[in-house]
């Protein structure tokens, strides 16, 4: 399944800013608008990878306790 987000950039002054509207967290701030977009796009990644281990750790330690 594949996912879309929504990433929000501005141009403030020199410097871009963004940010990723469906999740808290992935915000950044680059020189160009390339650069803002390959920043969001690697801490997106991150974040989805950490929540979804954080979340099979837990779910594992739940089911443990169940057996």
């Amino acid at each position: 399944m594949q996912q879309k987000y929504t990433a929000i950039l501005k141009q403030d002054a020199r410097v871009w800013v963004g940010w990723v509207e469906e999740v808290p967290g992935v915000n950044c701030h680059a020189n160009s608008r390339e650069a803002l977009q390959e920043s969001l796009m690697a801490m997106l990644t991150q974040i989805l990878a950490f929540t979804r281990r954080a979340t099979l750790d837990v779910a594992e330690i739940c089911f443990k306790d169940k057996a």
